[in-house]
């Protein structure tokens, strides 16, 4: 796969909500970085996708949703044998939005660091 093919697939677990899929496309070393919940390993990414779903869940009232993450604004720029991306990310149904910052090698998913789009206290 291109990296292009791992940022597609991984986008595409994100929008389902789907942690076997995302799973599926990061390295072994990968790193989802989160201000509220730290720094989350992949071993450790299915229970935070669980307690992150359970949130939308409560914030949606129960309801579902066609897509648990809206992405747009997605730019790439290839950086030698990597490619970073950036988007913007919503969660249909909540307030929670934010942005992304995700690193792609030539074996998968390296890293993503999100921010949380909120007005101060």
């Amino acid at each position: 796969m291109s990296e292009k093919d791992w940022l597609s697939t991984y986008a595409e677990g994100w929008m389902k909500g789907d942690p076997k899929t995302i799973l599926e496309v990061v390295t072994d070393d990968y790193i989802f970085d989160d201000p509220n919940a730290g720094r989350i390993g992949k071993q450790d990414f299915p229970d935070y996708m669980n307690q992150l779903k359970e949130t939308v869940s409560s914030l949606r009232g129960g309801e579902s949703e066609s897509q648990f993450m809206e992405l747009s604004e997605v730019v790439t720029q290839q950086d030698g044998d990597g490619l970073t991306a950036w988007c913007w990310w919503s969660i249909p149904g909540t307030e929670i939005m934010g942005s992304g910052l995700i690193k792609v090698g030539p074996t998968g998913v390296l890293s993503e660091r999100i921010a949380y789009y909120t007005r101060l206290g």
